[in-house]
């Protein structure tokens, strides 16, 4: 899948709510598999007064804690991942997308089926994304392969992440059911989850709207969860 050269932008630690940057050029460079894994950063542990270790023992403690919070977060990955309640995206379609991409071009619908294959926070051709950054509402629908009575819906957001607007699912006879809206608190590499009392209805369609404006800089989408049942 060949995809157009890009410099990621992210800085995460200098810009409230900043998005993912992107530099298109004329050149072309062929995509490689999955990034190396990566986790977020755990914040720093704050010890009860009185206890506080100095010296190599605080950055011997901080490492520690770091590492669990790291270990917790990539268990937690493969939990949804696991799922046998969960499944994932087999079609999609999109608002737009960047340089207008469509099959399995980068960032097309496309990038958004499948289970993740972004390992690390920032732009990435292996996620979705809509064609221009901050300019308001865009949307991502997916089509699963079960139609089930749903519970749960888990968007993995891997850059510009905290832009999800609405989660809508879709009965039987195509009717919209918005099951979450609101502020999405979603932060770095990780999911939106909306849970929500099971559906009536069985579904297999999910549509995720965004405000693109609300999180500067591009906001990509690597992969949408649908958890429900049969019965």
């Amino acid at each position: 899948m060949k995809i157009h050269a890009k410099l990621i932008c992210c800085f995460l630690s200098l810009v409230v709510l900043g998005g993912c940057s992107k530099k298109s050029s004329s050149t072309q460079e062929e995509s490689t598999g999955k990034a190396p894994a990566s986790t977020n950063a755990a914040p720093a542990v704050t010890a009860p007064a009185g206890s506080v270790p100095s010296g190599a023992s605080a950055g011997a403690a901080a490492e520690t804690a770091a590492k669990m919070a790291a270990a917790d977060w990539a268990m937690k990955q493969e939990e949804i991942k696991s799922d046998p309640n969960g499944q994932w995206a087999i079609q999609a379609t999109a608002s737009s997308t960047y340089n207008d991409a469509q099959g399995t071009d980068g960032w097309s619908a496309n990038q958004a089926t499948g289970a993740p294959n972004v390992d690390k926070y920032g732009d990435d051709g292996k996620a979705w994304t809509s064609k221009t950054p901050d300019s308001g509402i865009e949307w991502l629908d997916l089509k699963y392969p079960k139609p089930v009575h749903a519970t749960e819906v888990r968007v993995r957001e891997s850059c510009g992440s905290g832009a999800v607007v609405k989660v809508e699912v879709f009965d039987e006879q195509g009717q919209a059911h918005a099951v979450w809206q609101g502020n999405d608190p979603t932060k770095d590499l990780n999911y939106l989850m909306v849970k929500f009392d099971k559906t009536a209805f069985k579904t297999d369609r999910v549509k995720i709207t965004l405000a693109t404006n609300v999180v500067s800089g591009w906001n990509e989408i690597d992969a949408v969860q649908l958890v429900g049942t049969d019965q």
